[in-house]
């Protein structure tokens, strides 16, 4: 170690003159092979630290990255041996990892960029931070709040990552954030974390490139320097470098990144190359002809796939698409990365093929990480799914948000793998892109609003979901013949989950008018329909949609929320939301042994085979004779005082020869208030919906009721 006070006192010069002084926050990167270059100064961390210590005093905080990208590694992250990046942060981590060994430094928990804090303000910097790289509360906003200062020696001053953090608060358009999950270690205890970080796409146009800010700042005075040796000390003001960002990004939104400017999705697409899949489908398609055509694409969350779905089946109905990019904030989510699977394959090391995508996309889990390597039979069974239920069918696996590799195949291939070692391919990439709701629209007198709904997403399966989109825009086709309607309807095709939180939060205005739902999946099946109620369960629409069911199919039968399916009625009856939205399936109670749901759930085996033209039409025929009975909601109100005097209009009933319809006619009198629908008043009389609608109606034709709709 060299001690050299001349060293010493050269580099405390150089950060005074730099524009360090006592009590300043100061984020330092320090450039390794920079120092070593210098003939004053050798790499001697300790040096430094003292140095840095003398300028700012006991009063002052350091702050110095140790970065480790661990999770965009897709590695463990632990707070104490997190490795370090290369380049200038690698060499700042070196010295983070000094000031580590320190008393009172602290550590941030960031899995992809830690920082190491010692000083007077560090806990106040890096102690429980919200789990976000460059979002609210991160380090680099508390070291804005802070009026900290950044210090390169021998390294730059711009290209730190705070400024990505500006980046992120301007939402540049050629960055996005992204959840990366995975585990940290803390007292070396493993513990499943999830975090933040914007990133940017991968065209090169968007590479990161602070040059012409770092250009601006100095021939603007914001940068203060020194030579030390051959080497530089460098700081400018955090508040002051902001103020730069935000009126430069102003002027050009890409003045932070290599360029040209562009538009990011047309970039990353042509990155990906991506896929136009040709649907050719006549105009009308049948409920067959839909699925026959669909049914195969991979129609994962954000895909090519899905997207050429989309767009065929807005061939069939005026159709809106809304778009929502990748790392749009979407209430507590966020909407994910498109993902391409251009190939995958398991083979034997003599080069025989076992499986691949092309065969059937349920091959790749899907959202699978790439690999191409090879792997032991053990390690290959970590990542190799199969069906738990059966034996020759491949089972659906996704991993949107909890990112590994995966395969997926039969239980019957599986057994026959008994090789030590294999090979496997998978060439997949996640990239920025749009997430996509279509939406269409019938008018109606009212602009209150019934809102069908179905997932198109999960690939080469039909009744899971795509026999609920073919039977939705059925129903929508009917609907939009008709100029009689009441309520305005909706139906929206969208990827599961993410697409009805992604389009609630965004058409936020929309959902007071919303009186309620029906999902639809499932509904290919043989078997009875099953509706499931809604959060409240108590509703109007409830009690409808139950009455109709009950008359139209006997042997359906009815379940409180949450306890027959579960989809995207969660998202609409979900708190500060709360419409009151139904799911129509066609599963069986969970007694009947076939749960989840039914056999075929979730495997190659949801063929078109199982999704049966005279269960599709059922369920279109049933759906809208829900509709037209909702659209039949009458809440009566008496125009009456007291008890009619029935001889007065005709409506006398002899007691004696007709004491049934007698006690009929007063129960429908005495329940008609004002608040109970034409369809609860039947309900509590015990009698049929037709004839206590005739008995309204005819007291509606005397003058006596008002037949008000809900």
């Amino acid at each position: 170690m060299n001690n050299d006070a001349n060293n010493r006192g050269d580099l405390v010069n150089g950060l005074k003159r730099a524009g360090l002084g006592l009590g300043d926050v100061v984020y330092l990167q320090v450039s390794l092979e920079s120092l070593k270059r210098s003939p004053s100064i050798e790499p001697d961390w300790e040096l430094c630290y003292s140095a840095v210590n003398e300028v700012i005093g006991p009063e002052g905080t350091l702050v110095v990255p140790s970065f480790s990208f661990s999770f965009e590694g897709h590695e463990d992250f632990d707070t104490k041996h997190a490795a370090s990046a290369g380049g200038d942060w690698g060499a700042s981590s070196g010295f983070a990892q000094y000031l580590h060994g320190l008393r009172g430094a602290i550590k941030s928990k960031d899995p992809n960029f830690p920082v190491v804090a010692l000083g007077a303000k560090a806990n106040e910097l890096v102690d429980r931070l919200p789990n976000t790289s460059f979002g609210k509360g991160c380090v680099y906003e508390r070291l804005l709040a802070a009026k900290s200062k950044i210090c390169g020696i021998g390294a730059s001053v711009v290209g730190t990552p705070f400024l990505h953090y500006v980046e992120e608060s301007l939402a540049v358009p050629f960055r996005y954030k992204k959840l990366f999950t995975g585990r940290i270690f803390e007292e070396g205890q493993p513990r499943k974390y999830s975090w933040v970080t914007s990133i940017p796409i991968q065209a090169s146009n968007g590479f990161p490139d602070g040059s012409r800010i770092e250009r601006l700042a100095r021939s603007n005075g914001l940068v203060r320097t020194a030579c030390v040796g051959s080497s530089e000390v460098a700081s400018v003001d955090c508040v002051a470098l902001c103020e730069l960002v935000e009126r430069e990004i102003a002027r050009d939104p890409w003045v932070t990144a290599r360029g040209p400017r562009g538009n990011p999705l047309e970039l990353e697409n042509i990155r990906t190359h991506a896929k136009t899949f040709a649907i050719d489908l006549s105009e009308n398609a049948s409920m067959e002809e839909l699925i026959s055509k669909l049914w195969r694409l991979p129609r994962d969350i954000i895909s090519d796939g899905y997207d050429s779905a989309l767009h065929a089946l807005s061939t069939q109905v005026p159709m809106a698409i809304h778009e929502y990019p990748t790392g749009s904030e979407c209430w507590t989510w966020i909407v994910p990365e498109k993902w391409t699977c251009h190939e995958g394959w398991l083979e034997t090391l003599d080069g025989r093929r076992l499986f691949s995508y092309a065969d059937n996309p349920l091959h790749v889990v899907s959202y699978s990480l790439p690999v191409d390597r090879e792997v032991s039979r053990e390690e290959l069974f970590e990542h190799l799914h199969v069906h738990p239920k059966l034996p020759d069918a491949i089972p659906f696996v996704f991993k949107y948000y909890e990112r590994d590799w995966g395969l997926c195949c039969s239980e019957s291939l599986k057994r026959t793998l008994n090789d030590d070692r294999y090979r496997v391919l998978i060439r997949s990439e996640s990239s920025y892109g749009t997430l996509k709701v279509g939406e269409v629209t019938v008018p109606g007198r009212s602009r209150e609003t019934i809102v069908l709904c179905a997932h198109l997403c999960h690939p080469a399966m039909v009744n899971d979901d795509l026999s609920g989109v073919v039977v939705g825009l059925k129903v929508m086709q009917s609907l939009l013949k008709r100029t009689d309607l009441r309520y305005t309807y909706r139906f929206l095709i969208l990827p599961e989950t993410i697409g009805s939180v992604a389009y609630l939060s965004h058409q936020k205005e929309l959902i007071p008018r919303m009186v309620g739902g029906l999902f639809l999946e499932m509904l290919g099946l043989r078997n009875p329909h099953a509706l499931q109620l809604s959060f409240a369960g108590d509703t109007e629409l409830d009690r409808c949609l139950s009455r109709v069911l009950k008359e139209d199919d006997p042997s359906g039968w009815i379940g409180p929320f949450r306890t027959v399916v579960g989809n995207d009625e969660r998202q609409f009856n979900a708190p500060g939301v709360r419409v009151p939205m139904l799911s129509l399936s066609r599963v069986l109670p969970r007694r009947a042994g076939d749960w989840p749901y039914y056999p075929e759930y979730h495997s190659s085996e949801d063929t078109p085979e199982r999704a049966y033209s005279e269960s599709l039409g059922e369920s279109r025929d049933l759906v809208l004779k829900m509709i037209d009975a909702f659209e039949r909601v009458q809440i009566p109100r008496n125009l009456y005082q007291g008890e009619i005097f029935c001889s007065r209009y005709g409506l006398n009933i002899d007691v004696y020869r007709n004491p049934e319809r007698n006690r009929a006619l007063f129960d429908v009198i005495f329940l008609i208030d004002g608040t109970k629908s034409v369809a609860e008043i039947a309900r509590i009389c015990g009698a049929s919906f037709e004839s206590v609608h005739s008995i309204i109606e005819e007291l509606c034709g005397l003058g006596l009721v008002d037949c008000g709709n809900a």
